[in-house]
Parts: structure tokens; sequence; C-alpha cells
């Protein structure tokens, strides 16, 4: 074990774009303590995930392995398959880490019951909140704090105005964060903080809503043609139909959207005021992220599915720690999430297994090594990850896709059909243009999806070496 460990602030929104911070480029959201996250430390403009769906994205960044490496594809899960240690076991166990949890966990499912947790997820503290919906019955975290504040869950949820600030779900992951950081201990401590925001039903408390006058917005990514676009894609698995913006009042959406970011923002600094206050910043690594995006209009689509679009494969990631990760930096390297897990076991002075796909984040952290030198591109999956089988989404394919992205590129490949997408992003970054059927481009596609197909073969885990004795 190694007395220098820093401790860990690990806070993951669900189903944040990266477009939604001020300080990287959005001037209509207010997220000033984000944008203090950004100038203390340093913020990745090309962050992916490794799927667009809860589990396998969090499947991924907790153990450093893709989806389908760690047989965690799907959104329903009876159970977690226990193909890979959480970078948290690994934590505890080689550096003697303290691990706390308030909010989601998401490695199985958790529909109309209490998840079920790992065989051993490392955590000491396990404040388990998936939603703030009240469909568990007493036996969730959320619900009892709730109570001790003197309110009942069930009776905030049928009022007619949504959950005041002080009984959110993100206040509740919030004040079990602080109580479990302020705890007495000889060690290192990692407290993964995963709030429900900005997650839909787009319900932010009234007086955050009022804060935005939904029409001074620009709304969704949005051309008529992408409507026709969607249409080829008829059958590929998406929580929402394509419509027309106007049809499901795309500006509204984007109001609410941006006002449960501020709630988001407004606990990330209660958290960094109290490091500050207490002098641990420069020995608290923090990482501010989510699990992946939100179409949010684009494309006349609302929420998530099978498809990979900027807005929902790419995520705001962003690292600080005084002293060590260089200081308002944005950098261009392209990052995936997986990348976190062999970045913590780096800064916590840990071997990165050869088994790990991910690589660590360090090197461009201390400012070691070049941003263009980390990965050539990104990739993502979806593997029935809505899960066809589980009732109640029987209007699901039970579809496959990858997605391969370059600095310059996009290709998605929906497999067993005739129909995929090529971007040209930067002629067209906001993806409206399909490429796919464009005779001038068949030489590129053909490139991309034969690089594709290399990028899946590689990503197959070959198992632990074996020497065999006769």
């Amino acid at each position: 074990m190694t007395n220098s460990a820093p401790n860990i602030l690990w806070i993951c929104s669900d189903q944040q774009r990266f477009d939604t911070i001020g300080a990287l480029g959005n001037p209509h959201v207010h997220t000033p303590n984000l944008d203090r996250l950004c100038a203390e430390g340093t913020a990745f403009d090309l962050a992916f995930c490794q799927s667009p769906i809860c589990t396998p994205s969090r499947s991924s960044f907790l153990t450093g392995l893709y989806p389908s490496t760690v047989h965690g594809c799907r959104n329903g899960n009876d159970l977690w398959a226990e193909a890979a240690e959480l970078v948290t076991v690994t934590l505890r166990d080689g550096s003697g880490y303290d691990c706390g949890l308030s909010g989601k966990l998401h490695l199985a499912g958790a529909s109309h019951r209490t998840e079920p947790r790992p065989r051993d997820d490392g955590y000491r503290m396990f404040e388990w909140s998936h939603s703030p919906r009240d469909e568990w019955g007493e036996d969730h975290a959320y619900r009892r704090w709730v109570s001790a504040k003197g309110a009942d869950l069930g009776e905030l949820h049928a009022a007619a105005e949504p959950i005041p600030a002080e009984y959110h779900q993100t206040t509740f992951c919030t004040d079990r964060a602080l109580e479990f950081m302020a705890e007495e201990r000889d060690g290192p401590w990692l407290m993964s903080v995963n709030m429900f925001d900005p997650h839909p039903p787009f319900d932010p408390p009234a007086d955050y809503r009022a804060r935005f006058d939904k029409d001074r917005l620009p709304g969704p990514w949005f051309r008529d043609s992408d409507l026709e676009a969607q249409a080829r894609l008829a059958g590929v698995d998406f929580q929402s139909s394509p419509q027309h913006p106007d049809e499901f009042d795309g500006q509204e959406i984007h109001a609410a959207y941006y006002a449960m970011i501020e709630l988001v923002d407004e606990n990330v600094g209660r958290m960094l005021d109290w490091l500050d206050a207490r002098g641990e910043r420069e020995n608290t690594l923090v990482i501010f992220t989510s699990d992946h995006g939100e179409a949010l209009g684009d494309h006349g689509l609302v929420l998530k599915g099978c498809r990979f679009y900027e807005g929902l494969v790419r995520v705001p990631l962003i690292i600080s720690m005084p002293g060590t990760v260089q200081a308002g930096r944005v950098s261009d390297a392209l990052v995936e999430l997986l990348d976190l897990t062999p970045t913590l076991l780096e800064a916590a002075g840990l071997e990165v297994p050869p088994r790990m796909q991910g690589r660590s984040l360090m090197p461009i952290l201390t400012g070691q090594a070049s941003d263009r030198a980390h990965r050539e591109f990104v990739r993502a999956e979806y593997y029935s990850a809505l899960n066809s089988d589980v009732p109640g989404r029987e209007e699901f394919t039970g579809m496959y896709a990858t997605m391969l992205r370059t600095r310059t590129h996009k290709i998605v490949n929906y497999h067993g059909l005739d129909v995929g997408e090529l971007f040209d992003l930067e002629a067209d970054p906001r993806e409206h243009n399909n490429l796919w059927d464009d005779p001038g481009s068949a030489d590129l596609r053909f490139r991309l999806m034969q690089r594709n197909f290399d990028a899946l073969a590689r990503a197959v885990d070959p198992g632990t070496r074996q020497i065999l004795y006769y």
C-alpha cells in the first residue's frame, strides 16, 4: 500500500451531454462551479462513452474494459456478470482506499426493484438511489433521507410542483458525500457521487426552471431533412420516435435540462467548497463526467438508444488536482471513458493490469505526453442494450451496432442492416449529411468500415495467458 495516494471525488451525472458547460462554450447555461473546476484542472473536449446507454457505459468505466468484454451490454440485466473486478475493489485492496457511493450504481437492472449489488463492489458506504422515483418500497437510502427531513417521497411526487431542491435526489447524493468525506480515517478515500440529473423526465425544481426563458435558447440541432434520415433508420432501437422539435417543444426541453444542470452545478460547488475549507483540494483528485449524453431534440429525437450522434456519446470530462494536474487547460485528446480506470490506478500508485483496455490519462494531465499521442480514434458499442426480451420493451428489436470516430470522421455500422451512417465532422459537425450512400465517399466508407472491423476484433478480450504443462 502507498500512503501518498490521493483522495478521489468522482462525480458522475446521468445523461449529460458534452455541450452543457459555460466555460466550454455554452453561454446559455450557468455553471460557475464546473467553470471553476475547468479553471483549476484539465477539461477533455473530445471524451466519449463506450455505449449511449447507462449500464454498458458504467460497466465499462468502472472496469477499464469494453462493455462486451465484461458482459455488461444490456440495460436490464438480472445481475452483474462478475466478469471483471471493479476499480473500487482494486483501489481498496491495493492502496487501502475507503470507498463510498451515493446515488446510482446501475450495473444491473433497477426497474421497480432494489438493484442487486455485485458480490464485491468495494464500497463500504453504499447509499443507493437509482432515481428520484418512489418505486422500491422502503429499502432505498434516498427515501429514508427524505423521511428523516420530515417529508414523504410519495407525497412529493404526487404534488403538482416538481420536487424542491432541498428534497431532491441530487441534494441527497451530495449530503451523503459530504458526510462520508468528513469521516475520520487513516488512509485515502474514494467517493462516487452518482446523481440522476439531468436524466429525463426533465422536471427540475420550479425555481430553477424559472431561471430560463425558453424562447431565448437556440434549441435542438435540427433540419427538416433529419426526419427523412431517421425514417431510413426505422426499426433501429430508440426510446422516442422522430418528430419535428416543435411537436415536443424542444425549447422547453432545453430549458428544463439546463435547469437540472444548474442544480448539479450548485451541488458540485458544495463539495468543492468543503474540500477548499479543509485544505484538501491539493490532495484530492476530482473528476466530473457523465455516463452518456441525451439527444435533446437533435435530429428530431429525445432520450437515448441506438444512435451515436455527438450529443449521445460525447460527454463532459474534467479532472482537477491543484499542483498535480495542469490547470486551465482544454485538451483535444481523443478519450474514452474506460480510460478513467487506469488513470485512477496510476494516480494511486498501482500497476495497470495488461488485460485493461483503457489507457491512463495521467501523462496528459501532468503534461508529460501530447494530446495527439493518446488515441487515433474512439469507439462505442450497442449490443441489444435496451433488452428486447424484458417485459415492457417488446418494441425494441435487439439491435447491434458499433461506432468508430476519428478526429475528422465518424462511421456507424448497424449490423445486419443495409443502412449505416458516415459523417465528415469537419464539414458537417452537427451530423446532418449522411455520406453512407454517397458515391464520392465510397472509398472513405470502405476504409473506415475496415478500420471499424479491425477495432471490433481487437476489442475482444483474448483471455488470460495460460501455460500448459504436459
